[in-house]
């Protein structure tokens, strides 16, 4: 089954657009990091450069070297967080069979992934006002990997004809409010519960017209549907 494509992360350079060496990828992978803790906890207006190197244990001038400000690193935090969990999604969805299979698969990857990083829900949202290009292309690029993978199961007949680009962001869209109901809202770290992983499932094959799924139903659950799993 297609899957989501998703596009090697070009190598890493500095300010002055030099290759980095190893130890300048950790460094800025741990700038990353930080800024992803710093950004969910404080929000963008409220986070500074200082708060994101002390947390990541580095200096402000070493700051500088991978990033020109603030804003730099917050629109590379939400491309790196959208490829990140477009290949959890990707990793799961290729497993499968049919669509169907694909569909439950790669619901998981996204729930795990979210599980590991609650941040997703709360940075995302503060693209809208902190960087809207940068929004937009955070769904546009999960929307389009899904067009295809629509687009190919009608063709085998797999799902009912409908248009696939509305499919695509309706399921991204009970995705993303699944996952904040049961596993950004909750106190501590949260994940899909196997009943509601099931009536969503069920209720998405229904929407899909996908084959057997007038048999699906919450009655019928599929095991596994609540882990938790590490990311790739």
């Amino acid at each position: 089954m297609q899957a989501w494509q998703v596009e090697d992360e070009p190598p890493p350079t500095s300010t002055r657009g030099r290759p980095l060496s190893p130890k300048g990828e950790r460094t800025r992978r741990r700038l990353l990091d930080a800024a992803e803790e710093v950004f969910a906890e404080l929000g963008y207006h409220e986070a500074s450069i200082v708060k994101i190197t002390e947390a990541a244990g580095c200096s402000q001038g070493t700051f500088y070297i991978y990033f020109e400000s603030k804003q730099q690193i917050f629109d590379e935090l939400v491309a790196d967080l959208n490829r990140r969990v477009r290949r959890a999604m990707s990793d799961g969805a290729r497993q499968g069979r049919t669509r169907a299979e694909s569909e439950r698969l790669g619901f998981k990857g996204f729930f795990r992934f979210t599980a590991e990083h609650p941040a997703l829900y709360r940075i995302v949202r503060q693209a809208e006002f902190a960087s809207p290009g940068m929004l937009q292309r955070h769904y546009r690029t999960i929307a389009d990997g899904y067009v295809g993978g629509l687009r190919a199961a009608m063709a085998e007949g797999e799902i009912a004809h409908a248009d696939p680009e509305v499919l695509a962001w309706a399921l991204m869209g009970v995705g993303e409010l699944i996952g904040m109901r049961w596993i950004l809202w909750q106190d501590g770290p949260g994940a899909v519960p196997d009943h509601v992983f099931e009536e969503m499932y069920a209720f998405i094959l229904r929407g899909l017209g996908a084959k057997g799924s007038e048999t699906r139903g919450s009655e019928a659950p599929l095991t596994g549907a609540g882990e938790r799993g590490t990311e790739r």
